[in-house]
Parts: structure tokens; C-alpha cells; sequence
């Protein structure tokens, strides 16, 4: 029981981190304007994500446009459309790895140790995801920390942290937790299925013993009678 409901807590952690994964991947928060200094325009704001740069004005709807060229970005926004995409589909096999080897689902059979070894290899994966979410982030946020303070780079290109970067973060860590859990419980559940098998094959190894050298015995009486 106990283990069932640790396999649907990692499930649902998966579930939220791939949500979070996908949210992040097409959210244009990642660089927002500003206001220091003389850039004080609080009726107009910037948002730049890996996609698209959105403006918003006061009492006007917000206007985005897809960037023209992907070489035109800065490094650390092209490396991040690769690693964030390659993240949503590892996030997805993860979520459906994870699915096939719950206890719930016949598909896989029910053999408690092909399931242990799928749930094994989804919280790999999951691992893996969470890495890979958190190395675009931190990059990105990194840069924006570096320009910001660079007394060289003009106050109207300096940016600040969006949104997207913060639920990345927590997105990246809700991952790793669902992949070390799945790791858990399928260690936890070989362990326990090695154990509870291995004593009563030692009791009947035993008994067996004792069968056969009881009937040799049998037999050799009846053969002096």
C-alpha cells in the first residue's frame, strides 16, 4: 500500500514537472525590462523568451513577434530552444515510462521485477530532465545577472529575471524529486522481493534434503523384510 501511493505521488510530481517543462518552453517571460535609472517607462514593458518578444503598452493588448533569424539571438538563447525542447520530450518518455510500470497497469504484465526495472529507468530519466531544465535556466539567468551589473551595457538593454526562469527552477527541482523517488521505490521493492523469496527457497531446499535421505532408508528396509 505504502508503495502504491509513493508511485502515485512520483506521478504526480512527473506530471507537474512535465506541465512545468512544457509551460516554461513556450512562455516568453525570460528577459523582462528594467526600470532603473532614467529607463523608467512603467507604462510600456518588454518581455523576450526563446521564441518571441512581446511588448505591452498601458491600456493597449499585448503585441508578441517571432524572432526573424535564430542566429540573430544571443548564445545562450540558442542553446537554450535546443535543451529546452529536448527536455519536453524527455519529460513526456519519462511520464510514460513511469506509467508502464506502475503497479496499476496490465500492459506490462505482472511481473514485480519488470516493473521495478521501468520504474527504475523512469526516474532516470527523470533525473536526466531535470538536469537538462536546469542548465538553459541557470544560464540564461546568469547572463541577465552579468549584464545587469556590467556598468558597459546601456540601461535600456539591461533586462531582469521573468517568470518563467523562476517556475523552471521549480519545475527542474520537482523532476529531480519525482526520479528520485521512482529510484527509491524500486530499490526499496527489489530488496524487499529478494528477501521475501529467498527464505522460503532455502526452507524447501531443506526440506527436500531430508525427503531424500529419508527414502533410501524406507527403501532398504523393505529390502531386508
Amino acid at each position: 500500500m505504502a508503495t502504491s501511493a509513493l508511485q502515485i505521488a512520483g506521478l504526480v510530481l512527473g506530471g507537474v514537472g512535465m506541465v512545468g517543462t512544457v509551460a516554461v518552453t513556450v512562455m516568453p517571460q525570460w528577459r523582462v525590462s528594467a526600470f532603473i535609472g532614467s529607463n523608467i517607462v512603467v507604462f510600456e514593458n518588454l518581455w523576450e523568451g526563446l521564441w518571441m518578444n512581446c511588448m505591452r503598452h498601458a491600456n493597449i493588448r499585448m503585441q508578441c513577434k517571432i524572432y526573424d533569424s535564430l542566429l540573430a539571438l544571443s548564445p545562450d538563447l540558442q542553446a537554450s530552444r535546443g535543451l529546452m525542447c529536448a527536455a519536453s520530450v524527455l519529460s513526456f518518455l519519462a511520464f510514460m515510462t513511469a506509467i508502464l510500470g506502475m503497479k496499476c497497469t496490465r500492459c506490462t504484465g505482472d511481473d514485480e521485477k519488470v516493473k521495478n526495472y521501468i520504474l527504475l529507468t523512469a526516474g532516470v530519466l527523470f533525473i536526466i530532465t531535470g538536469l537538462v531544465v536546469l542548465i538553459p535556466v541557470s544560464w540564461v539567468a546568469n547572463s541577465i545577472i552579468r549584464d545587469f551589473y556590467n556598468p558597459i551595457v546601456d540601461i535600456a538593454q539591461k533586462r531582469e529575471l521573468g517568470e518563467a526562469l523562476y517556475i523552471g527552477w521549480t519545475a527542474a527541482l520537482v523532476l529531480i524529486a519525482a526520479g528520485a523517488l521512482f529510484c527509491c521505490v524500486s530499490c526499496c521493492s527489489e530488496k524487499s522481493h529478494s528477501y521475501r523469496y529467498s527464505i522460503p527457497s532455502h526452507r524447501t531446499t531443506q526440506k527436500s534434503y531430508h525427503v531424500e535421505k529419508k527414502s533410501p532408508s524406507v527403501y532398504s528396509k523393505s529390502q531386508y523384510v
